[in-house]
């Protein structure tokens, strides 16, 4: 599953943007809808990649045993997304680089997976140094 994010991270980077991708399976591995981190190329502050991942899954009738899979630990805002629609886990890539809302979520009893996929650290730590003012953008720093 992370694969599919990891792609989606690379789509993201290959376009000129922040290297983050999500995807959403449901129960049986089945993938319901993938996306990436498109602030940068959409001009839209609020295209994070569990945002556009969300979005490309439509409409569900329950998200509960769905599993919301990201290259990174999910931000405030994605956090919220998880909470609001009932995701029941979320597995993420990496917490190295930011730690999002991962403790808020494994408080409201959401399982959390953390694999601390290298991979995932070294293609968000390589892009992190070499463009720091979109990063920060990118999680409300100034």
């Amino acid at each position: 599953m992370l694969r599919v994010a990891i792609a989606e991270a690379c789509k993201g980077l290959s376009e000129g943007g922040i290297p983050i991708g999500a995807a959403i399976f449901d129960e049986t591995g089945k993938l319901i809808g993938a996306g990436r981190n498109r602030r940068v190329q959409n001009n839209d502050p609020s295209l994070h990649g569990e945002t556009d991942a969300f979005r490309n899954a439509g409409r569900q009738r329950s998200y509960r045993k769905l599993t919301m899979v990201t290259t990174l630990a999910p931000c405030w805002y994605c956090s919220g997304l998880v909470r609001q629609f009932g995701f029941g886990t979320v597995v993420v890539g990496e917490s190295r680089n930011f730690q999002g809302g991962i403790a808020w979520l494994r408080s409201l009893g959401i399982q959390v997976i953390d694999l601390d996929s290298q991979e995932c650290v070294s293609l968000l730590s390589d892009y992190i140094r070499a463009n720091p003012a979109v990063w920060n953008e990118d999680i409300g720093q100034e």
